[in-house]
């Protein structure tokens, strides 16, 4: 089985300790590219880099929203600078977050929002959205920008939303949240959803799969999440793994063979 874990965070300080060798390790585990966002400026360069270092690893620049509160003109200039990079593939992760309490204001948020989407329609990228307990405003936001493309990563919203993302083109991506036991609005989007627009991801070092949550994650444990894809769609793991590996390379314009 071959997979591609579409997000996960090799700049976070989770993995200081043996990063390069981990990363080094993952082809011999069944994982033929990774694609690693940015949500500063810092975090977005550090992407760049690993990108620079290993053939299978891909980046996105941009801001967090939980991180944006250091978003400026000329912020936004390195991040265009950053997306000129030929191993750039999107930009993100970008979104809304109201979770936290103290995150940027709602409106600064949504001003990041916009202006970094409006950046990839001008580079012609596609985007990596994170919503939290802002799915009105995050969809609102999106339909505002109908010729952009875009992934809602660990997609958490409803399934009337999710039909309203794949009439505008969009894909879904999902974590191992969808192996929690709580996870039954997650499958029921999962069941509905065509085959060529689901992605998986492990959102490294978080939301660690069954049965090793509350453990770091790493992309090792990706194909835990095509399988309770295949389990839901009648798939075998085998087939979950090459139907998502071949969205994600669709979606991000990777034409290297997988390794």
């Amino acid at each position: 089985m071959r997979v591609f874990d579409t997000h996960a965070h090799y700049d976070s300080g989770a993995f200081s300790d043996g990063r390069m060798e981990l990363l080094a390790s993952m082809p011999e585990q069944g994982v033929s590219l990774i694609l690693n966002p940015g949500c500063d400026l810092e975090s977005s360069r550090t992407a760049v880099a690993l990108a620079e270092q290993f053939p299978f690893v891909y980046a996105a620049v941009g801001f967090h929203p939980s991180d944006c509160g250091s978003f400026s003109d000329k912020a936004a200039e390195e991040l265009r600078r950053l997306a000129a990079h030929p191993k750039v593939k999107a930009i993100g992760e970008i979104g809304l977050d109201y979770y936290w309490k103290d995150n940027p204001p709602r409106e600064f948020q949504q001003e990041v929002f916009h202006r970094q989407m409006e950046l990839a329609e001008e580079l012609n990228l596609p985007v990596i959205v994170h919503d939290r307990e802002a799915h009105q405003d995050c969809l609102e936001a999106v339909k505002q920008h109908p010729d952009l493309t875009g992934v809602y990563h660990c997609y958490s919203g409803s399934l009337e939303d999710a039909k309203v993302l794949v009439k505008l083109g969009w894909m879904l991506s999902f974590t191992g949240v969808i192996t929690y036991k709580n996870a039954r609005k997650s499958l029921e989007v999962i069941r509905w959803l065509p085959l060529d627009r689901i992605m998986i991801e492990t959102d490294s070092p978080y939301l660690t799969p069954e049965p090793f949550r509350g453990r770091r994650n790493d992309s090792s444990k990706v194909h835990l999440v095509a399988e309770a894809i295949a389990r839901v769609k009648g798939l075998s793991p085998e087939e979950a793994a090459r139907i998502t590996l071949e969205n994600g390379k669709r979606f991000f314009n990777i034409q290297e063979a997988s390794l």
